[in-house]
């Protein structure tokens, strides 16, 4: 079991940046994919950016050029840097983790895989 707690929500105006942690604890070892997904009221939950074991990384058509996922292995924390931010992005954000292997280009966004969850942080562009 991995335990999550994210940080850096906050209110920015459109074509600002914020800095998103997200501090693991916990099985981390085990965890092959991180990632963050988000939820805007009365919206579906996407996947937004994800990161395997190896450091690759994978992001939504949406926030691609705009937003960058990284890890820090020495302190256990995710990151998710998003500048260029739109009212669009406007969202609960979490962050996630998984112990999948091998998952498919295709499903590497999927959120419903991830059995591990923080309780979220909240953005609001303005």
């Amino acid at each position: 079991h991995v335990q999550l707690v994210e940080s850096g929500g906050g209110s920015v105006q459109a074509g600002g940046s914020l800095r998103l942690s997200c501090a693991a604890s916990g099985n981390t070892y085990r965890m092959n994919y991180m990632g963050w997904i988000r939820q805007a009221p009365g919206k579906q939950r996407e996947g937004v950016a994800v990161i395997d074991s190896e450091g690759t990384p994978s992001y939504a058509e949406s926030v691609q050029g705009r937003f960058s996922i990284s890890g820090d292995n020495a302190k256990n924390t995710l990151y998710l840097q998003m500048n260029s931010l739109k009212p669009e992005d406007s969202a609960m954000y979490y962050c996630a983790a998984d112990r999948d292997v091998n998952v498919p280009p295709s499903l590497v966004l999927d959120s419903s895989r991830f059995h591990n969850w923080g309780q979220g942080t909240q953005v609001t562009v303005s």
